[in-house]
């Protein structure tokens, strides 16, 4: 029987989160097998303070199965000192500067369901985000070269080029749980099916090829059994109405749906997509999902208003508030995430298969740029990330994925290179966009949008 890792170091980036921390924290309850110390960095310090006591509090929880003490640090160089491993889940910007990157499009009839990866909202956030991961990995090359780096943040494209672009030698990998909810659908559909109770997602074999947030199964199976015919039948049955699998069904909830958009583009590209039907609409011409939102609501998704997260920062600071004051008690299951497995395998407690996201330097997608940013799957072993190597991607789907990875490359320059006549290239070849606002029009809602983000950026 293995030993317990002790003594880990983990610098968290953000650690004043009132959603992503906790989730991490719960997860490393979980670990009998780990301990350590989380030196938690926020530039909201007082927020990482309160952070700390509902870790500690955590901790000395008799129900936690791992021991790790939380500290605030007022640095990135303090939470950096010593550290084995690096969790980066930032909010860049506040959710005033989301409201225009989501919202002020609208007035210009471009409509999005999330905001935060592909699109004009995409791009403004990234303007924001990519001076900070900058910064991030410069004080990583300084005071933690050797450390892993598991990146959360979104455009998660975006912020892993930064990092590797900032510093090369970097261990980085983001980590998204969009592909998860994919195998979930996709085992609820073979239970339902197939007649067999209880299969997991874990159960299934998918072979991962994409960039974040557009990803595709080229290959799915579980046990000896090929999943794409299953799944057409499926869709030919209930394509309508689609499938809704959880109980918040799209109606109900901001980030449900009920898979439609999935089906329609298995029955136009004869792949699986491979992430929530909110973040699938970006990426496609904008007169297909997100023409207007009578549009979204005939393919049942919606439209997530910042105004909804504001509200719910509310709630999630005045639950922060009581668990600082003990009325609350973090309960103790696992959320889904594996960024907690991926550090155990790393310290070399297992070895496991996961999607992240790297540079494509071994050619994971051979017919993608070897610098482009892809999510495959991954081996996992101790003290190591070995990217599978995954296939072409299908000609047809490579042609819809170009235009975004091209746009990456010139939203990253004209934050290099200080040239906001990079954004206007970005913005008129994103496909929300393309062919719907003429040049005029593209300036103006680019210099609004920088203008509302100023603060962060000054191209």
């Amino acid at each position: 029987m293995r030993s317990p890792i002790k003594d880990i170091n983990i610098a968290y980036i953000g650690g004043g989160s009132r959603g992503w921390a906790w989730t991490f924290m719960t997860d490393l309850s979980l670990e009998k097998e780990l301990s350590g110390t989380v030196r938690l960095y926020d530039i909201d310090h007082k927020a990482s303070k309160i952070n700390e006591k509902i870790g500690n509090d955590l901790s000395s929880d008799k129900r936690c199965r791992s021991h790790f003490s939380y500290r605030s640090v007022d640095s990135l160089r303090k939470a950096l000192h010593k550290a084995d491993f690096v969790v980066i889940s930032i909010l860049p910007g506040t959710f005033d500067e989301m409201e225009s990157d989501v919202h002020l499009p609208e007035k210009y009839g471009i409509y999005q369901s999330v905001g935060d990866t592909a699109g004009p909202g995409g791009y403004i956030r990234a303007l924001r985000t990519i001076p900070m991961f900058i910064e991030i990995a410069q004080a990583i090359k300084q005071y933690a070269p050797d450390a892993w780096v598991i990146n959360y943040t979104n455009p998660m494209s975006l912020c892993v080029k930064t990092l590797y672009e900032t510093f090369p030698e970097i261990k980085a990998f983001g980590c998204c749980h969009e592909v998860f909810n994919t195998q979930e659908v996709l085992a609820s559909i073979l239970s339902e099916e197939l007649k067999i109770a209880k299969i997991k997602r874990s159960d299934l074999y998918t072979n991962v090829v994409g960039i974040n947030h557009f990803t595709w199964f080229t290959k799915a199976s579980y046990k000896d059994v090929d999943i794409f015919p299953i799944y057409e039948r499926y869709i030919d049955k209930h394509f309508e109405e689609g499938y809704e699998f959880t109980s918040d069904n799209w109606m109900n909830s901001y980030f449900s749906c009920a898979h439609r958009v999935k089906f329609d583009l298995f029955r136009k590209y004869h792949n699986i997509a491979a992430a929530g039907d909110r973040h699938l609409a970006e990426f496609m011409p904008g007169d297909l999902y997100l023409k207007d939102p009578e549009t979204v609501e005939k393919w049942k998704f919606t439209l997530t208003p910042v105004s909804y997260r504001k509200d719910d920062l509310k709630k999630r600071l005045e639950r922060s508030k009581r668990l600082y004051e003990g009325k609350e008690k973090i309960r103790l299951s696992s959320t889904g995430e594996e960024g907690v497995q991926l550090i155990k395998v790393l310290c070399g407690l297992k070895d496991k298969v996961s999607n992240v996201n790297l540079p494509n330097y071994g050619l994971q997608i051979p017919n993608l740029p070897k610098d482009a940013v892809v999510e495959t799957n991954a081996l996992f072993t101790f003290g190591s990330v070995a990217p599978v190597y995954a296939g072409k991607m299908p000609e047809d789907i490579r042609k819809l994925t170009l235009p975004h990875i091209k746009n990456h490359e010139r939203i990253y320059q004209a934050v290099i290179q200080k040239d906001r006549r990079l954004v206007y290239e970005a913005f008129e070849n994103d496909p929300l966009i393309h062919k719907r606002l003429n040049g005029e029009q593209i300036r103006e809602l680019v210099d609004q949008m920088i203008d509302r983000t100023s603060k962060y950026t000054d191209i």
